[in-house]
């Protein structure tokens, strides 16, 4: 049966008002039958009329004034399909699928295509998969930002049912759809990012450059010639940054500040800041290649916040070794450079200044915790017992945290297990949890990443933590330490407390267990003495062995089994030479203890080889793909494992993936080589 159309809402009630009055009249007609009955009669002879005249002109004029209706409705919806045909918004109709099936004219000037375009919106965004459209789900509306031909747009997406279509029936060539259709906007921003864009480029960048090796430089400079060397790298300074139409002000002998645009920032990323090498070639007979770190902040909310961030970032390019600039943002930390040797520092001031700043920060303390990194080595397990002997000099309790002796340090461990007087030295984590508190000092040694230090939770119940490493620092760092000492130079922790425990306490006695541990960790960081082994480093040797360390009892310590040394052996022998310079190695060491101590000795071994730049031993324990990356002196190990989200020295570095395969890791790994190779970052 046809469907008649109904009158509704308040034009029915307006259309209807006369029959409504009539009947109010008939209610009054009553009370004046009451009052009079002659007055009752001649109204009701006047309602009659009236109803007779109402009525004929209600259903006389209906089906009129409903002809209008549907003429008024037919030509509003003309007009309706007008506009958005016109609307220079451009908009577009999709299916479920999202295939387009309706578009404006501003659309198809949009897309350069002709009326009647029915693909897939993916066709024309391949960034707006189907499964990022608005369905029936519950996702009603999406945004996002999408590029077509150079232009950028923000595309709405928007779930509309049939039900409120009645305005696009005439719009989608008489096809009939099923569900929901889904409404597409796209808004022209192209002007709106360039202005922006334009603006964040002229926006202001604070950046810090310092001579890492001023001193040491002129040292092996003639009197008469030093000033004209340092003329030269300021003129070259100065003249590096004019180019770029930035500032340069000298602060002092060794520090400049520098300010610029950020888009000059970006040209010296592109550029990789070859400034770096740039002042190496000053040469007027110095000995020693003049070296530079920079940092830069950027983004900040304030001039003095992008200030802050220099100051930051000039200090993890000096905590990573120098000849690197870092720049820092809110978000990021990007690194360049970092290809020169650790230049080590004569002078033991700064040595002397931080053993009396610790002196006073544990005698202010009951109670000393020292923790090194997650499966310790010999440097990390020595230079634990270097802070524990200081603690006892200067009357403080103390305990070394660790979670398990593995094979690798159990033989130093069990040089204490023969004393009495050492039996509450090593605790777990949970009781150095237990027993920190208030007035108890936490030192942290040969680790500056509180992720893979022995027990990161104990660093949130120590309020008072000092950090004592030879790593390159990277963008996670133990914050708000009271005392920092990170000096990438050392060959080994051990080498730094060693220095410490000179200044510490005058006539310090050491035991010859303790001596021998500290020696052991400095042998084992620089592979018997033959890796970042500079002056100091025979010296604190020197210092160990005069305290009553003995060579051939360290030498006994490292002493592997037959089936350890056939695993190393194995993994030399498997090595892939990869693009001519670099070993890259399987260390299958499943029935071993200590297998990630195999592969480091492994890559060690790999270094031997001639023509071998870097080498890298990949293990895999404990479901976890461990790998040792080594080199002699012309590659940085250290950002090729950072890339890979590791860290270290520029000679010795690790990293650890987790979730993926030792082949699908060995592939990672060459692509993060060879990417680095293409770009010139090794």
């Amino acid at each position: 049966m046809k469907k008649r159309i109904k009158l509704k809402g308040r034009i029915k009630t307006f259309i209807q008002f006369g029959i409504y009055l009539g009947l109010l009249c008939c209610i009054v007609d009553v009370a004046m039958f009451i009052i009079d009955y002659r007055a009752g009669m001649l109204l009701a002879g006047y309602i009659l009329l009236y109803f007779a005249i109402t009525l004929s002109l209600y259903f006389y004029n209906k089906p009129i004034i409903m002809n209008e209706f549907i003429s008024f409705a037919t030509e509003y919806g003309q007009i309706q399909r007008r506009l958005l045909r016109e609307m220079d918004l451009p908009y577009a109709l999709l299916d479920d699928s999202g295939k387009v099936i309706w578009t404006n004219a501003a659309f198809e000037a949009v897309i350069h295509q002709p009326k009647g375009y029915k693909k897939s919106i993916t066709s024309l965004f391949p960034t707006i998969t189907r499964d990022r459209l608005p369905d029936d789900g519950g996702l009603e509306e999406a945004q996002y930002e999408v590029e077509y031909e150079g232009n950028e747009f923000v595309a709405k997406f928007r779930r509309i049912s049939l039900a409120d279509l009645a305005s696009h029936s005439d719009m989608i060539d008489g096809e009939s759809y099923d569900g929901y259709l889904i409404a597409v906007y796209l808004y022209d921003e192209t002007a709106l990012r360039i202005a922006l864009r334009e603006v964040d480029d002229q926006s202001l960048a604070v950046g810090m450059i310092y001579l890492d090796n001023y001193d040491e430089a002129l040292d092996g400079v003639e009197e008469v010639r030093r000033s004209l060397l340092i003329a030269l790298i300021e003129r070259k300074v100065n003249k590096y940054i004019s180019a770029f139409d930035g500032i340069c002000k000298k602060l002092e002998k060794d520090k400049y500040l520098i300010i610029m645009r950020k888009r000059a920032v970006a040209q010296l990323q592109e550029s990789r800041f070859d400034l770096l090498e740039e002042v190496k070639t000053v040469n007027i007979g110095n000995e020693m290649a003049v070296t530079i770190s920079i940092g830069v902040g950027l983004d900040g909310l304030t001039y003095a916040q992008n200030y802050e961030f220099s100051r930051n970032a000039i200090d993890l390019a000096l905590g990573r070794g120098g000849d690197q600039a870092v720049i820092k943002t809110p978000e990021s930390i990007t690194y360049y450079g970092g290809k020169s040797q650790q230049v080590e520092k004569n002078t033991r001031v700064k040595a002397r200044v931080k053993a009396q700043a610790l002196r006073e920060i544990i005698t202010g303390k009951d109670q000393v915790l020292v923790m090194g990194h997650r499966i310790p080595d010999a440097d990390s397990f020595g230079a634990a017992v270097g802070i524990y002997r200081i603690a006892l000099t200067l009357g403080r309790k103390a305990h070394i945290v660790l979670d398990k002796v593995i094979p690798a340090i159990q033989p130093t461990v069990e040089l204490f297990g023969k004393h009495p007087e050492y039996g509450d030295m090593i605790i777990s984590p949970q009781q150095a949890i237990e027993a920190a508190g208030s007035n108890t000092v936490l030192v942290v040694v040969d680790v500056n990443k509180p992720s893979i230090t022995e027990c990161p939770d104990l660093l949130k119940f120590c309020k008072c933590v000092v950090v004592l490493d030879h790593h390159r620092q990277g963008t996670e760092t133990i914050e708000n330490a009271t005392l920092s000492y990170v000096e990438p130079y050392a060959s080994s922790t051990c080498e730094m407390v060693s220095e410490i425990l000179q200044y510490i306490y005058d006539n310090i006695k050491i035991r010859a267990e303790e001596a021998d541990s500290m020696y052991a960790g400095i042998m084992i960081d620089t592979n018997n003495f033959m890796i970042k082994t500079g002056v100091r480093t025979f010296e604190a040797a020197a210092f160990l062995r005069r305290s009553g360390a003995d060579v051939t009892r360290v030498r006994k310590l490292f002493r592997e089994d037959a089936q350890g040394y056939k695993a190393k052996a194995d993994a030399v022998s498997q090595a892939e030479i990869y693009k001519k310079y670099f070993a890259i190695s399987i260390c299958t060491a499943d029935d071993l203890p200590s297998p990630t101590i195999i592969g480091a000795q492994a890559a060690n071994e790999l270094l031997n080889i001639r023509g071998v730049k870097a080498s890298f031993v990949l293990t895999d324990y404990q479901g976890m793909i461990y790998i040792s990356a080594r080199s002699i002196d012309e590659v940085n190990v250290q950002i090729i494992m950072e890339r890979m989200g590791g860290g270290g020295h520029l000679n010795t570095a690790a990293c650890q993936m987790e979730g993926v395969g030792i082949i699908e890791a060995i592939g990672v790994l060459k692509r993060t080589v060879d990417s680095m190779l293409e770009n010139g970052e090794i």
